[in-house]
């Protein structure tokens, strides 16, 4: 194949990952080798890739494509989920566009629709995830609407009323007006924000008297069903035992005392209003109040709500606050900060409810999952291990899981009604079954079909995706069968903090409840994209860019690349365009350094020793680097495995090896060497592919001619082998002393193609084996080692070795023993303040270590330097 001049991505993209599925790499059957299974965070229906889903896809891609080459039968297993509020939302407001108003339609009627919208819109999520190269085992593509997936959340729900886990009752709930359904607690996000606190007069019945209350809510008035003063309260001795009138409303409440009631908050009177605050609702219970529910589904007011009838909440405050001032009831009112629930969803403010829900008692199912992470034993790790924390403190202050929904989009909730009481309902797997429990329940025989009436509500989303890890592989309706006992437990899972409760513990939970297992061995919580100005991204602040352009742009793999090099493990990664750019340039380093080869023209030539010393060095230092990547992986430090890589590619192969190896100008290189390089070249494309899986399938197919069953992505992982760490430091020594000479040509402008002799002064010993390597690099005709110093040369020292290079050309003695003084007085005063501090014994007791030992070296590498600089100037004087 013709090796272009320039990569292009979009092309090499398209063909490798049609080439890929074409070949079924990424398919998973059970086998005999060993499993290795990552289910994906499923994201919503109604989703396009974002920031966080690249972020988080990348790393699992780059997990599962390292397994596949490591010989495992890696299984990646793709999906969606229905996301009941976010999807409904979405069908109801493309009907509204139609003129068609949800509740005119039937609950089949409204499913057609939102089915219609899911098979339109669905997959554009999955699709995307193909562009950024994510090898997921397609043919395996849940939905967690999908029959068998909703028929296992119904036989759980079944199962857990049966066993007296499930239970329904009458709560105060948290409700979002905008999707009007009921959010657990984790759906709730607390809020500060800046309010207004109201203080509002009351009269006393058969008085002149009044009392004054403070609240945030003027408009909850209307619900008010009595007055609560501390008994321990002074100054309210007086209103023990009498009435109060709500203002407006004129309804006569009487004034009760509890010992809640907080002495210093506002005014120490509290008004009461049972149907809209939980901790009214408490009172309300404990003094049998009434209880006034002034609000409509959508947070409008009710009748109740008099004149107000129909109006939204918020617009009641304004205009109620303004009423209570013309007729003499407000007092006075004060900027308050405090804290609101809003929908994690629908951002709306959440309103505390009164109403009929499904609840999963969660207390005894979340021991084994508390176990699993926290205990001795712990069978499940979390990666950041500071995440530990905050597991334990949601699970061990757990409520009761607000299961029910009121919408139509999910699983709907299988309990059957069959007559006005309480109790009159069973819970079955279907209508069928439902029909014999009611009977058998009722003693009425004659019930039919058509008597029953099945629960309107849904299931929290989340009901359905907490068994995702064993619903994905039927284990549910067929516990037993291969693929469950092949790939489960799965082995990692990443995803973000922000569903730690929500989504992982949860699934804990259902592994140990469902197969006495835990669900996956590892959690790798990624951190949040943000901007460089550490701000969420998000769509309102316009700071999220749009993922499809920055593939169009630097290609899959320079954004893969970019994320990971700005993606530090666990935590919040700053994302800059910018990192993209220098993954592109990477793509570009490794394409051009292959046509560099690839441009070689190959004879049967002896090996020149430089070539052989350095391949023998970088085959060391490969090793050294698969090393440190093996412990990165082992840590979940995918970044940090990523730079090892990409420095060993960048410095050790590109700058350095491909300069000792490379042929004098339109010479040939020997075949020796050629055959060593790209077998240590296809080793490097070996660790890249799993991070730049495009480029590197494409310069693979280059190399030579390839059967699909030598293609990259199913090619074995390089074994660990044992590492030279004397040839690596013999390098470094080498390095440094190239890195010498180079800085002198540069300093005193001497060309390249200017030979220079060098002579050492050999205090050290250090192998001359490694004399070629330093001569090719800087063009050194003679290397002489000397026991004295070289008068009238230029010198550079490294360690206790100094080297020096007889003075070619034109050298302006005067400017450089200037310049070396300067250098000279610089170095002293570094030296000093390096003293003073190691002199100071309050530092020296403080200070670790290693510290100590830093300030030690700098103090010794001046001392070395000052003497170099000083036999230099005397040569020059």
């Amino acid at each position: 194949m013709e090796l272009a001049s320039k990569y292009d991505s979009q092309k090499s993209e398209n063909q490798w990952y049609d080439y890929w599925l074409k070949h079924n790499y990424f398919h998973s059957t059970p086998d005999h080798r060993e499993p290795y299974t990552i289910v994906i965070p499923p994201p919503n229906v109604t989703g396009i890739l974002h920031m966080g889903h690249m972020l988080n896809n990348t790393i699992q891609d780059v997990l599962i494509r390292r397994a596949r080459l490591q010989g495992k039968n890696a299984c990646w297993v793709p999906g969606t989920d229905h996301a009941s509020i976010a999807t409904e939302a979405k069908v109801v407001a493309k009907l509204k566009e139609q003129g068609i108003n949800k509740a005119d339609l039937s609950r089949e009627e409204f499913l057609k629709h939102a089915w219609d919208w899911t098979d339109e819109y669905g997959g554009v999520i999955l699709d995307q995830l193909k562009k950024l190269g994510c090898s997921c085992d397609w043919e395996r593509t849940s939905f967690t609407m999908d029959d068998h997936m909703s028929e296992s959340v119904i036989k759980v729900f079944v199962d857990l009323y049966n066993k007296g886990k499930i239970y329904r009752g009458y709560r105060m709930v948290n409700w979002d007006p905008e999707a009007q359904t009921t959010l657990s607690d984790e759906e709730v996000i607390h809020e500060e924000k800046q309010g207004n606190l109201y203080y509002i007069n009351y009269k006393i019945e058969g008085s002149n008297d009044t009392l004054t209350i403070a609240t945030t809510r003027p408009e909850t008035i209307f619900g008010d069903t009595a007055i609560c003063i501390n008994p321990n309260d002074e100054r309210f001795t007086h209103l023990k035992g009498k009435k109060a009138i709500v203002p407006i409303v004129n309804r006569v409440i009487p004034i009760i005392e509890d010992e809640y009631v907080d002495l210093e908050f506002g005014t120490g009177c509290l008004k009461v209003t049972p149907a809209h605050d939980v901790n009214d609702k408490n009172l309300g219970d404990k003094h049998n109040l009434e209880v006034v529910d002034i609000f409509n589904a959508d947070a409008t007011l009710n009748s109740f709500g008099l004149h107000y009838e129909g109006k939204d909440r918020f617009v009641v405050r304004k205009e109620i606050s303004k009423e209570l001032e013309e007729k003499g009831f407000l007092v006075k009112t004060e900027q308050h900060l405090n804290k609101v629930g809003t929908s994690e969803r629908t951002k709306a403010v959440i309103e505390p409810r009164l109403s009929d829900q499904w609840f999963l008692k969660m207390e005894e199912l979340a021991k084994p999952a508390i176990e699993a992470v926290l205990g001795e034993n712990a069978e499940v790790k979390l990666f950041p291990k500071k995440f530990e924390n905050t597991y334990r403190h949601w699970m061990e202050n757990i409520r009761d899981w607000n299961i029910s929904r009121q919408l139509w989009w999910g699983q709907q909730i299988p309990a059957y009604y069959f007559g006005d009481g309480a109790d009159d309902f069973v819970v079955a797997e279907n209508k069928e079954n439902a029909l014999k429990l009611a009977q058998e329940k009722s003693g009425n025989t004659t019930l039919k079909i058509e008597d029953l009436r099945q629960d309107e509500d849904a299931l929290d989303t989340w009901f359905s995706s907490w068994l995702w890890p064993m619903s994905v592989f039927n284990g549910i309706l067929e516990p037993e069968n291969e693929e469950i006992k092949y790939y489960y437990p799965t082995n990692d899972l990443v995803t973000g903090p922000d569903i730690l409760f929500f989504w992982v513990a949860r699934m804990i939970v259902a592994g140990y409840e469902y197969k006495d297992q835990k669900p996956f061995e590892n959690v790798y919580l990624t951190g949040l994209v943000r901007d460089k100005q550490r701000r969420k991204m998000s769509k309102s602040l316009g700071n999220s860019p749009d993922a499809l352009k920055l593939i169009e742009e630097y290609g899959a793999d320079g954004v893969r690349v970019g994320l990971l090099l700005s993606s530090a493990a666990g935590n919040d990664l700053m994302f800059d365009e910018a990192l993209c750019q220098q993954g592109k340039n990477f793509a570009n380093k490794i394409w051009n350094g292959f046509r560099l080869i690839k441009g070689w023209e190959v004879a049967d030539l002896p090996q020149p020793e430089a070539s052989k010393i350095g391949l023998e060095w970088y085959n060391a230092k490969f090793n050294k680097t698969l090393v440190e990547i093996e412990d990165h992986f082992s840590k979940y430090r995918i970044s940090d495995a990523l730079m090892s890589i990409y420095k060993l590619v960048w410095d050790d192969y590109s700058s350095w090896l491909l300069e000792i190896v490379k042929p004098a100008y339109q010479q040939p290189i020997d075949r020796t060497t050629y055959n060593a390089l790209i077998s240590v070249f296809e080793e490097n494309l070996k660790l890249l592919h799993p991070f730049m899986p495009f480029l590197t399938e494409e310069v693979w197919q280059h190399v030579t001619d390839r059967t699909p069953e030598q293609a990259l992505v199913v090619a074995k992982w390089p074994e660990q082998k044992e590492v030279d760490e004397t040839i690596i430091s013999n390098f470094d020594f080498a390095a440094e002393v190239v890195s010498g000479i180079r800085t002198i040509r540069k300093e005193k402008n001497i060309p390249m193609k200017e030979a220079l002799e060098l002579s050492v002064l050999d205090a050290e010993s250090v192998s001359k084996d490694w004399d070629v390597i330093i001569s090719k690099l800087t063009n050194v005709s003679s290397i002489s080692y000397t026991d004295a110093a070289v008068d009238g040369a230029l010198s550079f020292r490294v360690k206790s070795n100094e080297y020096f290079i007889p003075m070619v050309g034109a050298i302006d003695i005067e400017a450089e023993i200037k310049k070396i003084e300067e250098e000279l007085k610089y170095t002293k005063g570094f030296l000093i303040s390096v003293q003073k501090k190691l002199s100071n014994e309050r530092f020296v007791s403080n200070a670790p270590d290693k510290v100590i030992e830093i300030e030690r070296n700098k103090q010794a590498d001046a001392e070395a330097k000052i003497e170099t600089l000083e036999k230099s100037l005397k040569g020059l004087q």
